[in-house]
């Protein structure tokens, strides 16, 4: 099954395709980056962050519109947060296939630091992994190294490898055959 990556057109741009290798070599399957026409919705002008849930659902009515039922990643860059936590580097919902990553925390700027599109298309890569590990199936993992592990700082991010652990590989490997997205 290929998964599509919806790239927004304010995402940085020149990492498309080394994001879709490193992700197609953790996942190891297809993937296919699009320029994005999903209109992000959920904007909360207090926070300065967009609603991941209301991002989702978009994603979900886009797919509705279009009969699509392959599974969907929107790259965007804007901050996103949910209900309950400050922010989210991403989030998935399995059951209609979509998962959107803000590459706002991932950038060095955000932090102060310069800019390495290195750092950012790997840390793009590995939260893209993990929200579409749970497209799949997959819960998160509490090896800090594997990629289905739910970090909560930058740091704890670029510890992950671009990589599964044993365990969650198998698991994906036997989840990526089922039809059910």
């Amino acid at each position: 099954m290929r998964v599509k990556i919806f790239w927004d057109q304010n995402a940085p741009r020149g990492l498309e395709t080394a994001v879709e290798k490193r992700i197609r070599s953790i996942l190891g399957i297809p993937l296919e980056i699009v320029e994005s026409c999903i209109l992000l919705s959920g904007y909360n002008r207090e926070r300065d962050q967009y609603d991941a849930q209301k991002i989702l659902s978009r994603i979900q009515l886009f797919k509705r519109q279009r009969g699509s039922t392959e599974p969907v990643l929107l790259v965007v860059p804007d901050d996103l947060s949910i209900r309950g936590q400050d922010f989210v580097f991403g989030l998935a919902r399995e059951s209609v296939g979509a998962a959107v990553v803000s590459t706002a925390r991932l950038d060095n700027g955000y932090y102060g630091r310069a800019r390495e599109d290195s750092d950012l298309a790997g840390r793009i890569a590995k939260e893209g992994a993990h929200e579409i590990g749970h497209l799949f199936g997959l819960e998160h993992c509490p090896d800090v190294e594997c990629v289905m592990f739910p970090p909560r700082t930058l740091g704890e991010l670029d510890r992950k490898k671009l990589a599964f652990c044993t365990a969650c590989g198998k698991k994906f490997r036997l989840r990526e055959g089922v039809d059910s997205l």
